[in-house]
């Protein structure tokens, strides 16, 4: 493979700006909301027959039996094969095709795919439908351009990454789309920049504390024991004990922002006492001591800790409450855990990529780990496939907010760095695999 030919197919890229823009909007429009899961077969839909119009071989797949499936919100999900004239290695674009709440703040239609100085707004433009629009923008125009090619080319769209994937890329590695001797590389395009690569993320562990009391009237507290006032002691104890000591702790990982490269902890929620009642109840309420109290905490941890001394420590902490506290008891119910991924740095994709970001913007990129998780935790976890990354354009920053936007010329050069890699990993005349000093 010339020079010429690689400098055609980034032609070739820049003269499908306006199909990008048009199939990046057709996604924003449909309202893959999450929770509860709408529109999955809808975008399946569309997406199979845009695929199966480039010669991708589809399949719909529903993940019966997965958390979150139902006959009224039935998790869809696409994988779509094109194999090349020979054998070879196949590299996967993954992207999920489920969105967030809209919430409050928008100035544009949420759904409606406005495009505006040269921008695309509308929940899940930046994460991550315009993700998944270059990924196929960027295999297509391969594909016209060296039909030839060795190995195949898989994209898929997954539900649910937004509340864990487990209706989605999980599922889909639990029945082998992801086993290495199938697939043997994985670019996920979130939205983490168009000049950075994301190695992995933070793990996660995800738990919901409850304390109890005894009921009793509200004018004779001593007669009840309030589960709201021991909650504050369990909370007074990751003020004065937990907090300082997550700030003390920080990783190697190169996780953006800043500030999460430390050990961090949300509290999620937290509810005691009596159920909170319909917006049109005009009464007062009833005067009782809670008998409970619950909340949901979001422990991000660590590359340098694990999942048994994250939640040991929380455990520590209740247990010496239950020793020290006349009357505390609790529960304590894991509710989600994620472990810390990180993919080598020397990884065929990452050198595939690296080389591509050097090509299209002239410089190396920055290495990043992502504060939150991705559905890389499953492809490493369950698919044991560790030569994954995340490589999308998007700014991170605008995710999940109001008028959330993806900037289409950053689609573009994107779209050429994923072309760039296909070419790498799938014609010939680019062996042997680049190798970037490090």
């Amino acid at each position: 493979m010339t020079g010429t030919s690689l400098d055609r197919l980034m032609d070739r890229l820049d003269g499908k700006r306006d199909a990008l823009i048009a199939l990046t909007r057709d996604l924003i429009r449909i309202p893959t909301l999450n929770p509860p899961g709408e529109c999955y077969r809808d975008i399946c839909v569309l997406l199979d027959k845009r695929l199966s119009a480039s010669g991708f071989q589809t399949q719909l797949i529903r993940a019966i039996g997965a958390p979150g499936d139902s006959d009224r919100y039935p998790r869809w999900n696409i994988v779509a094969r094109r194999e090349g004239k020979t054998a070879g290695e196949c590299i996967h674009f993954n992207s999920h095709t489920d969105v967030v709440e809209v919430g409050l703040g928008w100035t544009k239609d949420p759904f409606g795919g406005e495009v505006q100085d040269g921008k695309i707004y509308g929940r899940g433009a930046c994460d991550m439908k315009g993700g998944l629009a270059t990924s196929i923008i960027a295999a297509e125009a391969f594909v016209e351009e060296f039909p030839d090619f060795t190995g195949a080319i898989e994209i898929s769209g997954t539900a649910d990454e937004e509340s864990g994937g487990y209706g989605g890329v999980a599922y889909l590695a639990e029945k082998g789309f992801f086993d290495p001797k199938r697939v043997q590389h994985v670019i996920i395009p979130e939205p983490l920049n168009k000049d950075r690569i994301c190695l992995g993320h933070r793990g996660g562990w995800w738990a919901e504390i409850e304390t109890f009391g005894q009921i009793a009237h509200g004018s004779m507290p001593f007669l009840g024991d309030c589960a709201v006032r021991h909650m504050g002691a369990v909370l007074e104890q990751f003020e004065t004990k937990l907090y300082p000591a997550m700030a003390q702790r920080f990783t190697e990982m190169p996780v953006v922002p800043e500030g999460a490269r430390q050990s961090t902890m949300n509290i999620n929620s937290i509810h005691g006492g009596e159920k909170e009642q319909a917006a049109d109840y005009t009464g007062l309420p009833a005067n009782c001591v809670p008998d409970s109290c619950r909340v949901v905490i979001d422990r991000r941890y660590l590359a340098e800790e694990n999942h048994a001394q994250v939640s040991g420590e929380v455990t520590a902490m209740l247990d010496d409450l239950a020793s020290s506290r006349p009357n505390f008891r609790y529960a304590l119910r894991e509710l989600n855990h994620v472990a810390p991924s990180m993919t080598d740095k020397n990884a065929p994709i990452v050198l595939s990529v690296d080389t591509s970001i050097r090509k299209v913007f002239g410089a190396a990129p920055d290495y990043v780990a992502s504060p939150g998780s991705y559905d890389q935790k499953h492809i490493d976890r369950i698919g044991k496939l560790k030569n994954c990354i995340a490589y999308g354009p998007g700014i991170l920053d605008l995710a999940h907010q109001p008028d959330e936007y993806i900037v289409v010329q950053d689609m573009i050069e994107s779209a050429k760095v994923m072309a760039h890699t296909l070419a790498q990993i799938l014609l010939p005349g680019l062996q042997p695999k680049p190798t970037i000093p490090r």
